[in-house]
């Protein structure tokens, strides 16, 4: 799935992959074949698909269904941390909407 990284241990003990710059991912909305470039953006396209915030602090934004579905998507706020796991489980929780591109270098 990703472009390969290094796992590091942070200072709680958990082991995080870090991505390797040069992974070029983006995640698109397929009806329009926009590239989601913004928090503004994927929360716009997801809040068309019955999505909303459900939990925020400084790092997280949280959103989940409004029909009461189980399912959440964590992304960060700041959305320059938006890598490819956080696109493929947008991915997963909304077939047919979006998808994973490589960009051209």
């Amino acid at each position: 799935m990703s472009g390969g990284g290094v796992w590091v241990f942070r200072n709680n003990g958990v082991m995080h992959l870090e991505e390797q710059v040069s992974s070029r991912k983006a995640l698109v909305h397929v009806a329009t074949n926009e590239v989601v470039r913004s928090m503004e953006a994927l929360e716009r396209r997801l809040g068309a698909l019955g999505w909303e915030r459900y939990y925020e602090d400084y790092t997280t934004v949280q959103l989940h269904k409004r029909d009461g579905s189980a399912d959440l998507i964590s992304i960060p706020r700041d959305f320059s941390r938006f890598r490819s796991t956080h696109m493929y489980d947008v991915v997963v929780k909304n077939r047919d909407h979006f998808k994973v591109v490589d960009l051209q270098q």
